[in-house]
């Protein structure tokens, strides 16, 4: 769940719209928070979870909004301030499944959440959650450019295929034409206009030029 989560909020911090990169993971997060209640049986409130959400990760939602500012740059912009808000963005919430999942297994609910003493832990988990999102990042990359090679094989063989089947449609054409004329002298040699010698000479000439 947390890995889902983790993946998709990497895809929203890649939104090229100023800023609704920032709200989407936000938007994301909640819903983690919300999934994470349901399967730990916790009452789920979406006030009390937007706060702690937004008291978590104040200082990494600054980041994020940075990285979303420098996508207002012409061209590179776009590609460094994306990779940049996909990674913290993807890290953020690892820290914030991570934390969660801690305090839930402990015994703890929403209504006793403490964002102050659980920081600390949060602020922890975001550097190993960039690892972990740039990792994700560099494996769904590689993942992309195998499919990628794979299609472009795929492509070329189905050329190559398509080449062979035209040059053996010709060549089998060009082997009836053969058979065809040789009986077509056969018959002039068999009805006297042409003599044996004749033929022969016609039927090497024929085989040369196939």
């Amino acid at each position: 769940m947390i890995r889902n989560h983790v993946i998709w909020s990497m895809g929203a911090g890649l939104i090229p719209v100023l800023i609704a990169d920032v709200f989407a993971v936000s938007a994301l997060q909640l819903d983690m928070i919300r999934q994470m209640s349901k399967v730990y049986d916790v009452d789920f409130s979406e006030t009390q979870g937007k706060a702690i959400v937004t008291s978590l990760t104040s200082s990494t939602v600054a980041r994020i909004t940075a990285g979303s500012l420098v996508k207002m740059l012409p061209v590179v912009g776009s590609i460094i301030g994306g990779v940049t808000v996909s990674v913290f963005a993807g890290a953020s919430t690892f820290a914030l499944g991570q934390v969660f999942k801690r305090h839930f297994e402990s015994g703890g609910t929403i209504l006793d959440f403490d964002p102050a003493r659980l920081k600390k832990l949060y602020k922890e988990q975001f550097e190993k959650g960039k690892k972990v999102a740039e990792q994700l990042r560099k494996d769904q990359k590689a993942r992309k450019e195998a499919e990628a090679e794979g299609k472009a094989r795929a492509e070329a063989e189905a050329k190559v295929k398509a080449e062979a089947e035209k040059t053996g449609a010709v060549s089998q054409e060009k082997d009836g034409n053969v058979i065809q004329h040789l009986k077509e002298l056969a018959e002039l040699r068999d009805n006297g206009i042409i003599s044996e010698e004749e033929f022969q000479e016609m039927k090497k000439k024929l085989i040369r030029e196939f």
